[in-house]
């Protein structure tokens, strides 16, 4: 699972130096950045992460929600068998899930050190190093896509990535994504009390750009209102059958960058979009 959380702890010292600023950023751009920054930042983020994420867990974001428990997906029972496609998969933790299921899954990812973390890690899932984009699959290969925080933010063209998902799904096929939720981009990106107080307009749609000092992007995030992310739902094909905004739970006393208990009990910070393909 890539869980990408809008997070830059552990940037190598090249990224140190990184100017962040709010520029337009294309499908290039954004695509070559991602690639570059998470072969940086895999293993860092697999050593500080991976406890909560686990080996074999399907997580749909920095709340905790479990699939097990949230069957976004369907009843665990039904998913044996299953052809699943899983986009940003990172260390495929989900795909292990969902094997251990019974269903037969695929974990994509663009970047090659994290599926090197993946192979690390085992379980016989097998693993595609692509672009969300362009989809190395034929017509029809899958009855379920899924992505916990992968991809979808982070490239400019979001109903691109959608049509490519409908086009390998199956007739009735469902496609469930998670995202930071659009609200807090209104927000600091701070767990504390300062990012609690609204500092910039939701309507914005300038992209976040890191870029090192020949202007070259080393980390991009491009935002979505609430309401673009409907529209480019229904222009990528499906018909959405539920938007879900996790609450923060008792148990969860993490920091993750900008998510906290503090935050997460006032505002939410997650945003999953549960799809069908429109036939």
């Amino acid at each position: 699972m890539n869980q990408e959380y809008e997070q830059h702890e552990g940037q190598d010292a090249a990224e140190d130096d990184a100017e962040a600023t709010r520029r337009d950023a294309g499908d290039a751009e954004s695509s070559r950045a991602s690639r570059g920054w998470w072969d940086r930042n895999a293993d860092e983020y697999q050593s500080e992460h991976g406890a909560f994420l686990g080996d074999d867990r399907f997580v749909w974001g920095p709340e905790g929600l479990d699939e097990a428990e949230a069957e976004l997906l369907g009843p665990a029972a039904a998913l044996k068998g299953r052809d699943v496609l899983e986009i940003g998969a990172g260390a495929a933790q989900c795909s292990r899930w969902l094997a251990a299921q019974g269903a037969r899954p695929v974990a994509l990812d663009l970047s090659h050190r994290q599926l090197q973390h993946a192979l690390r890690i085992g379980g016989g899932v097998p693993l595609v190093e692509a672009d969300a984009g362009a989809l190395p699959f034929r017509d029809g290969s899958f009855d379920l896509v899924c992505s916990a925080y992968g991809a979808v933010p982070f490239v400019a063209d979001p109903v691109r990535v959608f049509r490519e998902v409908r086009r390998v799904l199956r007739p009735g096929g469902r496609w469930v994504f998670s995202v930071t939720h659009p609200i807090r981009w209104a927000f600091p990106d701070e767990p504390g009390p300062e990012g609690l107080s609204v500092a910039a307009s939701y309507f914005d749609r300038t992209p976040y750009v890191e870029q090192d000092e020949q202007g070259r992007a080393v980390y991009v995030e491009h935002h979505r209102t609430i309401g673009d992310r409907v529209r480019d739902v229904v222009a990528g094909g499906f018909r959405l059958v539920d938007l879900v905004e996790p609450e923060w739970p008792a148990w969860n006393s993490q920091e993750w960058g900008g998510w906290s208990p503090l935050r997460g009990n006032l505002i939410p910070g997650t945003a999953i979009f549960v799809c069908e393909r429109q036939d």
